[in-house]
């Protein structure tokens, strides 16, 4: 089964941190990747100290298909802010959970706190 990766699940793998299995799992089943969360991502990573050659390199061996953040899924993101404010999350966070929506498939995560979130989108939190 397909599923879409928040920034927090590719982290773990490109971080070697627990619940990586399970993410490297799903990019094996074809996982899909929004370029909003991508961009977070490459963040963490030049926060590290990592050059953008060094990312290219590393996130050009991840085999996920990366998503363009488009008008629909934007006014989705938003629209699931009330629901997810208890629960802290970002606009990328909101942003992946509406990709998953549109995809019908789980959204992938390592923060649990998106397991007591009810918007209908599945989260599977991988630790």
């Amino acid at each position: 089964m397909s599923r879409v990766l928040d920034a927090s699940a590719l982290l773990a793998v490109l971080f070697q941190e627990p619940g990586r299995e399970r993410v490297s799992d799903a990019i094996g089943d074809g996982a899909s990747i929004l370029s909003v969360n991508l961009s977070e991502v490459i963040t963490r990573m030049l926060e590290r100290g990592m050059s953008e050659p060094r990312i290219r390199s590393i996130l050009g061996t991840v085999n996920a298909t990366v998503v363009p953040f488009d008008e629909d899924l934007a006014y989705r993101a938003a629209l699931l802010r009330s629901a997810t404010r208890p629960a802290g999350l970002s606009l990328g966070d909101r942003a992946c959970l509406a990709l998953a929506e549109r995809l019908a498939v789980p959204a992938l995560t390592a923060d649990r706190a998106w397991g007591t979130l009810q918007v209908g989108v599945q989260v599977e939190v991988i630790r």
